[in-house]
């Protein structure tokens, strides 16, 4: 997935918001900065270069740890986005870390380059909402993460763009009535606007017949589904 990315965010791994800038409705997903990852030796027995373990897979898991290690750098830039990291209800970084012993930390993070990360880490941040849009596309799934887990929550994000796209056509076909109306010139100047009319006001029956007939296999397919 990550070669294709760029459809959904920007191409650059600096595009993330401080954590004090974080929001998302009313919740954001972050993963936790494990220990492990703060350990100098796990890093020298398991992921370095000349380790003992060194083969292909753990080069890729060596990047991917990299990339997610280099995110903190930008994720918390000020000591209030590392008080609320360790906060309890988040738990973003051990307790046991001080705010001098983290800046010494992550001071030579922002130097490496995106050739030492997994290619998911060249981006930033990325939007669920559009990853859940895009899901179909690039993972061939209905959605990404499931985040509405009621009927009306899940059909109410879809409620704007159809009703903005009745509204249009609703619109139109107010002025197609009104033009129709307006016929009282000779009869073959108004045929050719009579002809569009009509088959417009078809289009526009089917495609509100299908609209709601979408809505309905939705409904199904989501109660077929739980």
């Amino acid at each position: 997935m990550a070669p294709r990315l760029w459809i959904i965010t920007t191409f650059s791994s600096a595009n993330i918001n401080p954590l004090h800038r974080q929001r998302i409705h009313n919740r954001i997903f972050i993963k936790p900065l494990p220990r492990y990852l703060l350990s100098q030796t796990f890093w020298a027995t398991h992921l370095a270069k000349g380790s003992d373990h060194q083969d292909d897979y753990q080069r890729n898991l060596c990047k991917a740890a990299t990339g997610f290690l280099r995110t903190y750098r930008y994720l918390i830039q000020h000591e209030s986005d590392f008080r609320i990291a360790q906060q309890d209800h988040l738990g973003l970084i051990p307790k046991d870390v001080d705010w001098p012993s983290f800046c010494r930390f992550v001071s030579d993070l922002s130097r490496i380059e995106d050739s030492a990360v997994s290619r998911r880490y060249c981006y930033g941040e990325l939007r669920l909402t559009r990853l859940n849009f895009y899901a179909p596309l690039l993972l061939r799934k209905f959605h990404f993460e499931q985040v509405h887990r009621q009927y009306g929550d899940f059909f109410s994000r879809l409620y704007r763009p159809i009703l903005f796209a009745f509204a249009i056509v609703s619109t139109i076909l107010n002025s197609m009535q009104v033009a129709l109306a307006a016929e009282q010139v000779e009869t073959a100047h108004w045929e050719s606007v009579r002809s569009v009319c009509w088959y417009f006001s078809i289009v526009s029956l089917v495609g509100a017949a299908i609209i709601s007939s979408w809505f309905m296999f939705l409904w199904l397919w989501i109660f077929l589904d739980e």
